[in-house]
């Protein structure tokens, strides 16, 4: 609620969303939805602009800022780390498009995997929009739990096999969707099992050594691959010939994609005409390209995470905060002033 004092507002309190209240209001078909919805519309280049990152010895400042295309929030996502000693701090500020007002602070700390998962369903289906799907899983963390977790929300799938270097970590991994949906994960012992005669690899794991976990040789007509696990120069997750027997690469971000993912990088130095079969995520939900041309087109997603992804996700957990008063209130707010 905001007062007008002379030619400024001052709000008197901020609606705050905790971490706790991420974990319920997020429900994965809602973030899907919202996320396919807000990829379908018109988005300019500079409505997402670069990230910035403020380092010092040990740390750094990460900012992520986006406009969303439904016309009602803008807002920034901070990111405070310290590798140095394992510490991490997400916070999203919502700023209302039409009042420049604050509208809301969100703890982020769940909002990447979420919004990473999510976007990854949208390619999903857009790329295999019917019928039950096989998946095979590369790796068995957070990431890997949370792209399964969002496809079995609005999907039917029929199979899933899992593998991950340590064997009690993908046996965790089944133990814990037996548990949690009543779905049976079958354990793989070699990535090349997880994946065979499957409709959908997940791939979200990296090897210690950075050398690729998904092969192309490995790969079959009509597979379509996510991978979200590398997303710096440095960073390898699937090798040159898997970008090169992709029929089409849908990025997130096809410019840093393209130029800071360490996949791409190699596959271009390995003479892949990368930039020439990559194309934008919002180019596909928009009909402006068709995800495959053919029933046994491989499609590549390759995601490195965006602020738009960010900001749809808060702007649509802060519409359902709003509805059900699943928030916190701040004792106070922020002078918006006529300028």
């Amino acid at each position: 609620m905001n007062t007008a004092v002379s030619n400024q507002s001052t709000s008197i309190s901020t609606p705050f969303l905790r971490d706790s209240d991420v974990a319920e209001l997020a429900v994965w078909s809602k973030s899907i939805a919202a996320l396919a919805d807000a990829y379908a519309k018109p988005i300019k280049p500079e409505m997402v602009p670069p990230r910035v990152m403020a380092r010092g010895e040990g740390f750094w400042l990460r900012s992520l800022c986006a406009l969303s295309p439904s016309g009602e929030y803008m807002g920034c996502k901070l990111i405070s780390a310290s590798p140095k000693i394992h510490r991490a701090s997400y916070l999203i500020s919502l700023f209302d498009q039409r009042t420049m007002e604050l509208a809301a602070l969100i703890d982020g700390n769940r909002i990447t995997d979420i919004r990473t998962a999510a976007t990854a369903i949208v390619a999903v289906n857009a790329s295999n929009p019917t019928g039950a799907l096989r998946v095979g899983v590369i790796g068995s963390g957070a990431l890997a739990s949370g792209l399964l977790t969002a496809l079995l929300a609005v999907r039917e799938v029929s199979q899933v096999r899992v593998f991950s270097p340590t064997p009690s970590s993908r046996q965790r991994f089944a133990d814990a969707f037996w548990a949690s949906h009543d779905v049976r994960v079958e354990v793989a012992d070699t990535p090349q099992a997880a994946i065979k005669d499957v409709d959908v690899v997940f791939c979200a794991a990296r090897s210690r050594d950075e050398s690729p976990v998904l092969l192309g040789e490995w790969l079959q007509p009509g597979m379509v691959v996510i991978s979200v696990g590398s997303t710096l120069p440095e960073q390898r997750e699937v090798d040159s010939a898997a970008m090169a027997r992709a029929d089409l690469i849908i990025a997130d971000m096809p410019e840093e994609v393209l130029h800071e993912t360490g996949d791409a990088l190699e596959a271009v130095r390995q003479g892949v005409d990368v930039a020439g079969k990559t194309v934008g995520l919002g180019d596909v939900m928009a009909g402006r390209v068709a995800a495959r041309k053919a029933s046994t087109d491989i499609v590549l997603y390759k995601s490195v995470g965006t602020a738009l992804q960010d900001v749809v996700i808060a702007e649509m957990l802060l519409r359902e905060a709003l509805a059900t008063q699943q928030y916190q209130l701040i004792p106070a707010g922020i002078v918006t002033i006529d300028r």
